[in-house]
């Protein structure tokens, strides 16, 4: 019988129809590859059929249905299962951020409760020591006035006795306060002088600290200028063999902003002087300190210059 002629139809079920026809052709497939081998000599052939073919067996159909929706069945819990242990999870950070905050609310409530026990413990004993020196103020207005009539009773028998010996003691404790005032003076006078002492020799201490940190520090500025000037030098000396180990003492002057403005020639070989002394001029400008402490000491500086 001839094929007739396909051709696709508007009729939605047509998709389905192929993509369950693919499902099953490939579960079929896998199914034969498991338990025959497939021949090499005849070609594998899959035929799209059309509308009016023989559909295939509703079985067939509903297996390859199963698979997928098993699998997708599988997926769907297992996410599922990941957003139940997502909110298990926070439901156990919301437990302890409620049992956290319990707890700060229990601890700020016994701190308040201990607070309020204390102020009423300060309060008990405000009104203890009001009472005690009410009743010591009562027993001294009891004992002034008892001290009183005895004393106006024996006025006129002790009135005499009793103002000597009280000038005398009064006297007596004058000198007595007058003394300890002058002890206290004094010491305070010789502790102030200790601590004026100490504070000097501190300050003169700290002060020759400074004045020898700061010594070095320009001491090793100065050296460090002028192992950079004698490089400089040195970098642009052009030095014959007739000079060589020959020594020169040369006097430079320079700018704040290291211009040589002089060269004078001093103690040494001549030619080496000469040469050194060009080789100076010629730089025009050396490396100077921005230190003016530093600097005070390199602007009129004298170096020894050997021909190497």
């Amino acid at each position: 019988m001839a094929k007739k002629s396909w051709s696709w139809p508007s009729d939605w079920t047509v998709p389905l129809v192929l993509s369950l026809l693919v499902h099953v052709a490939v579960v079929g497939l896998m199914i034969f590859g498991m338990h025959f081998q497939m021949p090499f000599d005849k070609p594998l052939q899959v035929e799209l059929s059309s509308p009016n073919a023989p559909q295939p067996d509703n079985q067939e159909i509903v297996q390859a249905v199963t698979v997928d929706q098993a699998a997708v069945e599988k997926r769907v819990n297992e996410i599922r299962e990941r957003e139940r242990q997502t909110e298990l999870a926070e439901q156990r950070r919301q437990a302890e951020l409620e049992r956290r905050a319990e707890e700060a609310r229990k601890a700020r409530e016994a701190e308040q409760q201990r607070l309020r026990e204390l102020q009423k413990q300060q309060e008990a004993e405000r009104r203890r020591l009001e009472q005690e020196k009410a009743a010591a103020k009562k027993e001294r207005e009891e004992a002034e006035k008892a001290a009183a009539a005895a004393a106006e009773r024996r006025k006129r028998e002790e009135a005499a006795a009793a103002k000597a010996e009280a000038e005398r003691k009064r006297k007596e404790e004058e000198a007595r306060k007058a003394e300890e005032e002058r002890k206290r003076r004094e010491q305070e006078a010789r502790e102030r002088a200790e601590r004026e002492r100490q504070l000097q020799e501190e300050l003169a201490r700290e002060a020759q600290a400074r004045a020898a940190a700061r010594r070095q520090q320009v001491q090793s500025e100065l050296d460090r200028y002028t192992a950079l000037i004698k490089n400089v030098v040195q970098r642009n000396w052009i030095v014959d063999d007739s000079m060589r180990g020959k020594e020169c003492r040369l006097n430079i002057t320079l700018s704040r902003s290291g211009f040589v403005t002089s060269v004078s020639e001093g103690q040494g070989d001549r030619a080496v002087c000469e040469s050194a002394r060009r080789a100076i001029l010629k730089i025009g400008t050396l490396p100077v300190s921005q230190d003016p402490e530093v600097y005070e000491q390199m602007k009129n500086i004298t170096f020894p210059f050997i021909a190497d």
